[in-house]
Order: structure tokens, then C-alpha cells, then sequence
């Protein structure tokens, strides 16, 4: 019997506490526990954790714009790349062996995580993030209240969304930890828009990685579904509970837990070669 229809949704549900708890980069490991607990290889996980991070991302992003906090035009720019470039990282999971996707997956948890617990530390030290640098390209004019937009700035978010598209349709990660540190770095958005525009690029990139993937035939929607239903119920127990839980204490656990999920990634990708 096949037990993997009862194992998705709880699975789901495990990310989706953990997206809901520590941000929309908790979905980074919705690959690794597909890969570990259901046995799949990286090309066919990928599908399955976008189609969750899509619809969990779809939900926040609606509630950003509701809540007048989503910067729109600059999600649609970011995700116009994003869209381009996703069918290719598809396409080329599809071709690429598994030990070697496995390993550059460890390596991007690697990254992810060192990165969540350096900012966790600046936060709790106080330590402000780019201290010394030149104001940022994409500035918010405050007599209009929308992003003066400008060739560095447009050449900056177009980098980003098309970087966290590839990544998204390679590796099946939704690129927010690509998303959220660019708009920290090349615009002056407050935090909570900046959550809320990187949740509009993730739904509209895991929604079109999703889309092609099914078109395809690359897309498991036995385990999908439920796996992306799961995750979105988990989202929604986590922001209940973030308000008490959440913080950068908790961010710098989530980090320690990612980079070691990276290093058994990368032991399973060296075995397998």
C-alpha cells in the first residue's frame, strides 16, 4: 500500500508551521523532507514543494495587498523575470543527475542558513544590516507613496526575480531567501512590505513553476495536493502562534536545523555518486 497520500499532508503541515513561524523561507525545506521521507529525487520533489510554497505564498500575498502593504508593480516586475527563466531551472532539473542536484541544494542550504543566523545575531545585537553603504536605487517617494523607479533600480529587482525564478524551477525552493535580503538591500521598504512583496514574486513564480510542471507531466498531484493543502493549513496554525513564538531566537534555530539538513543532503548526494 502506498502510505506516501497520508504522509504528504502531514509533511505539508510541518512545513507550513515552519513557514508560518520563521517566514516563507521555512518552505526551503519542504525538498529535503520530500527527498528523505518519500524517497523522491530532487527533479520530482521540486514540483510538489512549489505547489505548496504557491499556494501558501498566494494566501499571504493576497492578505499583504488587502492589508495595502504589497508593492505590486515591483512583485509583477520581479516575477516577469522570475517566470522566464523558472521554465528553464525545470527544465534542466529534468537533465541534471540527482547526486549532483542534491549537492547544490546542500550548498544553497548552506548558504540560506549561515545567512539566517548572521541577520538573527545582527538583530539581536542591534546591528544594522549594510551599515556604510549608499542609499539604496529604489527609493519610496513618500509624496506618492510608490517606489521611484530608475534604471539601477530596474536592473537590480530584475536580477533577483530572474536569479530566484532559475532557483525555483532548479532546486524547487521558492527564492525568497533571494527576494527579501535584494528588497532589503536595494530599496528603503519597511520590513512588513518587504515580507509582503517577496510573498507576491514566490506566488506568482511556484504558481507558474507549478503550472508548466503539471502541463508537462512533471507534477505528482497525489502527493501534491494534499502536501500543498497541508502546508497551507500549517501556515495558518503558525501565524497564530508567531506573535508569542517567533522572533530571531527562533530564526537562528531554524538556521542550525537547516545547515543540518544541508550537511545530510550533501552526504546522501556524495554516496550517490
Amino acid at each position: 500500500m502506498d502510505y506516501s497520500i497520508f504522509i504528504s499532508p502531514c509533511l505539508g503541515l510541518f512545513v507550513g508551521l515552519l513557514m508560518g513561524l520563521t517566514g516563507a523561507g521555512g518552505g526551503i525545506l519542504s525538498v529535503p523532507l520530500l527527498v528523505f521521507i518519500l524517497h523522491l529525487p530532487v527533479a520530482e520533489a521540486a514540483p510538489i514543494s512549489l505547489s505548496a510554497i504557491a499556494l501558501s505564498a498566494g494566501v499571504g500575498a493576497l492578505l499583504g495587498l488587502r492589508n495595502k502593504i504589497l508593492r505590486y508593480k515591483a512583485a509583477a516586475f520581479m516575477a516577469m523575470f522570475g517566470l522566464i527563466l523558472s521554465p528553464i531551472g525545470l527544465w534542466a532539473s529534468q537533465r541534471i543527475p540527482n547526486a549532483p542536484l542534491l549537492i547544490l541544494f546542500s550548498c544553497t542550504l548552506f548558504y540560506v542558513s549561515i545567512r539566517l543566523y548572521r541577520q538573527a545575531y545582527k538583530e539581536i545585537h542591534g546591528i544594522p544590516d549594510f551599515e556604510g553603504k549608499p542609499p539604496p536605487p529604489c527609493l519610496l517617494d513618500s509624496s506618492r507613496g510608490k517606489l521611484a523607479w530608475n534604471i539601477p533600480c530596474a536592473r537590480a529587482l530584475m536580477f533577483s526575480g530572474g536569479l530566484a525564478g532559475l532557483l525555483s524551477g532548479l532546486l524547487g525552493v521558492g527564492g525568497g531567501f533571494v527576494i527579501v535580503p535584494a528588497l532589503k538591500r536595494y530599496t528603503d521598504l519597511p520590513i512588513n512590505s518587504i515580507v509582503a512583496t517577496s510573498l507576491g514574486v514566490l506566488a506568482i513564480i511556484a504558481g507558474g513553476g507549478t503550472l508548466f510542471s503539471a502541463m508537462s507531466g512533471n507534477l505528482d498531484l497525489v502527493i501534491a495536493a494534499p502536501f500543498a493543502l497541508g502546508a497551507l493549513l500549517g501556515l495558518l496554525i503558525g501565524r497564530g502562534f508567531g506573535k508569542n513564538l517567533s522572533g530571531p531566537r527562533l530564526q537562528q534555530i531554524f538556521s542550525v536545523l537547516t545547515f543540518v539538513v544541508a550537511i545530510s543532503l550533501i552526504l546522501k548526494g556524495v554516496n550517490s555518486l
